[in-house]
C-alpha cells in the first residue's frame, strides 16, 4: 500500500508580513465542531545548527471543514530558512506541500512609518517539492531598487525603512563595499536623497536613496580569483548601518530572476569583469573576477 499524500497548505501573505495557513483536516471522519477531539498544531522548524528550534502555532477549524494557522506579523521569526510541518494528535509531524499561494499583498510592498523590525515571509517550494518560509527581520532596512550597471560603475536607487528620521539618516550618509576576502578593505560612495514622487501616500515611511559605485576602485584591490564586495548603508553618525537588499516582493530567491552583466573593467592585475548580483539571503553585492578570454 502507498504512503498516503502529504497534507497540502494555501498560503495567504497580508502587508504586514503576516501568513494564513489553510489545510484540510486529517481523515474524512474528524469532527471539527466538537472542542478537544483532537488537537493539532502547524509546526516551523528552523533550519541550522539548532534544529530544536522551533514555532508551533495551533490549527483551528476555519468554519468551511478546513483548519487554518495563523503567523501575524509581530511574531518574531528569526532569518533563516523554517520548514513547515502539521502536526495531528500524538503522531509524528509531518512535511507540508505547497498549494496555492495568494502572496499579492507583497508585490510592491510599501511599509509604513515605524521603528520596529521589518518582518518579511516569503513562503515557497523546495527543490523537494516541500513548503518553506524564507523570513527576515531587519531595522533598519535599506531596500535595494532599479540597479543600473554600465561599464563605470553602479547606480541604485534604493528606500530606507525602520528608522525615525530616514531624511535625518541619510544626510551625510555614504554605501560601504566590503570585500569579503580582506573584511578590513572597504570603498565608499556618497549617498544623494532623493524628493519623494508626487503621487506618493504622505503615511508611507521611508525615504528614497541613490548611490553610484566606481568599479574601477574595486577592480584596483583584485589579484584573481573572485572577489565579492557587500554593500551597506552606513549613517554618519555611525549607528547601525543598514544592508542593501531586496526583500519587499514575493520572489523568496532573486539570484536566479534578476540577473546583471557582468562588464569589462580595467584592472592593473589581469583583464576583469564586475558587475552586481543578490546573495542567498537576497543581499546586494559586486563581484570582481577574471574576464573569460575571447573566442578567436
Amino acid at each position: 500500500m502507498s504512503a498516503p499524500a502529504p497534507p497540502r497548505a494555501d498560503c495567504i501573505a497580508d502587508s504586514a508580513g503576516g501568513l494564513t495557513f489553510d489545510l484540510d483536516a486529517p481523515g474524512s471522519g474528524a469532527d471539527l465542531s466538537e472542542p478537544g477531539h483532537w488537537t493539532a498544531a502547524l509546526v516551523l522548524r528552523r533550519r541550522g545548527d539548532d534544529e530544536a528550534e522551533e514555532v508551533r502555532l495551533p490549527l483551528a477549524p476555519d468554519g468551511e471543514g478546513r483548519l487554518r494557522a495563523v503567523l501575524p506579523s509581530t511574531v518574531a521569526l528569526p532569518e533563516g530558512r523554517w520548514d513547515v510541518y502539521a502536526a495531528f494528535a500524538d503522531a509524528e509531524p509531518r512535511r507540508l506541500v505547497p498549494g496555492l499561494a495568494d502572496l499579492r499583498s507583497l508585490v510592491d510592498r510599501r511599509p509604513g512609518p515605524s521603528t520596529s523590525p521589518l518582518a518579511v515571509r516569503i513562503p515557497y517550494a523546495t527543490k523537494h517539492g516541500n513548503l518553506s518560509l524564507r523570513s527576515w527581520l531587519r531595522a533598519p532596512h535599506a531596500e535595494a531598487g532599479d540597479l543600473h550597471p554600465d561599464a563605470s560603475g553602479l547606480t541604485a536607487h534604493g528606500r530606507l525603512h525602520r528608522v525615525a528620521d530616514p531624511a535625518g539618516w541619510l544626510a551625510g550618509a555614504v554605501v560601504e563595499a566590503r570585500c569579503r576576502r580582506a573584511p578590513d578593505l572597504v570603498v565608499t560612495a556618497p549617498v544623494t536623497q532623493e524628493k519623494p514622487a508626487d503621487d506618493a501616500p504622505a503615511e508611507e515611511g521611508g525615504q528614497e536613496f541613490s548611490f553610484t559605485l566606481d568599479y574601477a576602485r574595486l577592480a584596483a584591490e583584485w589579484r584573481g580569483g573572485l572577489d565579492v564586495w557587500d554593500l551597506w548603508l552606513c549613517p554618519a553618525d555611525g549607528s547601525a548601518p543598514a544592508r542593501l537588499a531586496r526583500l519587499l516582493d514575493d520572489i523568496a530567491d532573486k539570484q536566479q530572476i534578476f540577473v546583471y552583466p557582468a562588464l569589462p573593467v580595467d584592472a592593473e592585475y589581469a583583464p576583469a569583469q564586475a558587475g552586481p548580483f543578490y546573495t542567498a539571503d537576497n543581499d546586494l553585492a559586486v563581484r570582481i573576477e577574471e574576464r573569460p578570454p575571447v573566442a578567436g
